[in-house]
């Protein structure tokens, strides 16, 4: 036979091999005996013993030494049935693999925000997420509102957390939590000695807001607590990030909203106060956003703990 032949033949000896080959070899070795390696797997002896001498006239070798006492891998059995656990081990793997992904236990999420995770519900479902499923490659993407938007449209994002709702016909949404808004300032401002502000306490004072979200979303929320334009304080934007604007407000150049979320990595020479108005403090609602054609299975198992850590009075709000 030429060395192609050869080959062929071996290349369909190979194919002709199949799982529940390997593991009945396994099984007979580990047990050292067809009889009771066929009694433990419930196979009738024959059918057991047939399928040993099929994969040995596959390999073209005899496997196991027979005797009234039992059987014992040849030296050439030793070799493939090593070879035989090493491919058994990498398919049991392969379906762990399988049936884990299906389930959202692996695989990669990847979450949008334009808000802090100093402290706060986002950054406790997080780490919830990741202490559930370990596996999981978790990437999150701090982007401004539109980006986030894009983003989730064309799949970059699977999830995007923030506050308000993404008025879009392809995005679904689900009510999560709300956060109070706050007003931080120096500590010796003279504000600063009340456990309580008023909207109307601002009257008078500079706010300072990043062009950055969601520094728009709270300017938007001064203009509605205070609609006449002459009660409302002055605001300067600046094109620096939440963290510059804290730095900022403790250098004494004016005041600041920030959300509750915001509070947890401290600033030295910064407080926080309630913000409130006639009707008690002011909150925003946050909001979970997704595509309802995304069928990653860890989205699924995000947005069920979602649903579990945040239950809503009424159904998720979709779109």
């Amino acid at each position: 036979m030429t060395e192609i032949g050869n080959r062929n033949s071996r290349r369909s000896a190979a194919i002709a091999i199949d799982l529940q080959q390997l593991r009945l070899a396994v099984v007979a070795c580990d047990y050292g005996s067809f009889r009771r390696a066929a009694e433990a797997l419930s196979i009738r002896h024959t059918a057991f013993t047939r399928s040993i001498s099929q994969l040995e006239h596959l390999v073209g070798t005899s496997l196991f030494e027979r005797s009234s006492g039992g059987i014992k891998p040849t030296l050439a059995g030793r070799a493939v049935l090593r070879i035989a656990r090493l491919i058994l081990e990498q398919v049991d793997m392969l379906v762990d693999a399988g049936r884990s992904g299906s389930r959202g236990d692996t695989g990669h999420l990847v979450i949008g925000f334009f808000t802090s995770m100093s402290t706060g519900n986002l950054r406790a479902t997080i780490a919830e997420l990741k202490k559930l499923l370990p596996r999981l490659e978790l990437v999150t993407m701090e982007r401004s509102r539109f980006r986030l938007i894009t983003a989730l449209r064309n799949g970059t994002a699977d999830v995007v957390v923030s506050p308000g709702r993404i008025p879009s016909k392809d995005i679904k949404s689900l009510l999560l939590w709300s956060e109070r808004i706050l007003i931080s300032l120096p500590q010796d401002h003279c504000l600063a000695s009340r456990e309580i502000v008023y909207w109307t306490d601002l009257r008078n004072e500079k706010i300072l807001l990043s062009k950055y979200d969601p520094g728009p979303e709270l300017e938007d929320l001064l203009i509605s607590k205070l609609v006449l334009p002459d009660d409302r304080p002055r605001v300067e934007r600046h094109d620096v990030s939440r963290g510059i604007i804290k730095s900022l407000t403790s250098m004494g150049m004016g005041l600041s909203l920030v959300m509750e979320s915001d509070i947890g990595a401290s600033f030295a020479g910064l407080v926080y106060r309630e913000l409130q108005d006639g009707a008690g403090p002011s909150r925003v609602d946050f909001y979970a956003h997704w595509r309802d054609d995304n069928e990653n299975p860890a989205l699924k198992r995000f947005l069920n703990l979602l649903a579990e850590r945040y239950p809503s009075p009424s159904p998720a709000l979709r779109e």
